[in-house]
């Protein structure tokens, strides 16, 4: 009773107070987290026989992760305080450019 009470008062609250452009961020940080659990999942079901392409996939998931709770972290307005020389757009910038290099390096991983 009180768990369902909490979880409907924090879905009421994080629909009204959450920026759009945080909710896109939470919106990719759950699917990059399902992709890795899918990815756990089956290669603990089939077998690890390609397990260059399994690392390389599950270090890009890992990482995209991190680099998008960054993202969450530098954009979000309750934050501005601590990132006062850095902008939304440069934190984007940042992302964009750290995923590239990221996933530059998963692709030659694999070999």
């Amino acid at each position: 009773m009180e768990l369902t009470n909490a979880l409907q008062k924090f879905a009421i609250t994080y629909k009204k107070d959450t920026p759009t452009n945080l909710k896109i961020v939470d919106f990719y940080l759950v699917y990059i987290m399902l992709s890795g659990i899918f990815q756990f999942i089956y290669m603990a079901t089939v077998g690890t026989f390609p397990y260059n392409a399994f690392l390389a996939g599950f270090i890009s998931t890992v990482g995209s992760f991190v680099l998008a709770v960054n993202l969450r972290i530098q954009t979000n307005g309750q934050n501005k305080d601590m990132f006062k020389t850095i902008s939304p757009e440069r934190s984007f910038a940042d992302f964009v450019i750290c995923s590239l290099l990221l996933h530059f390096f998963c692709v030659n991983y694999i070999g």
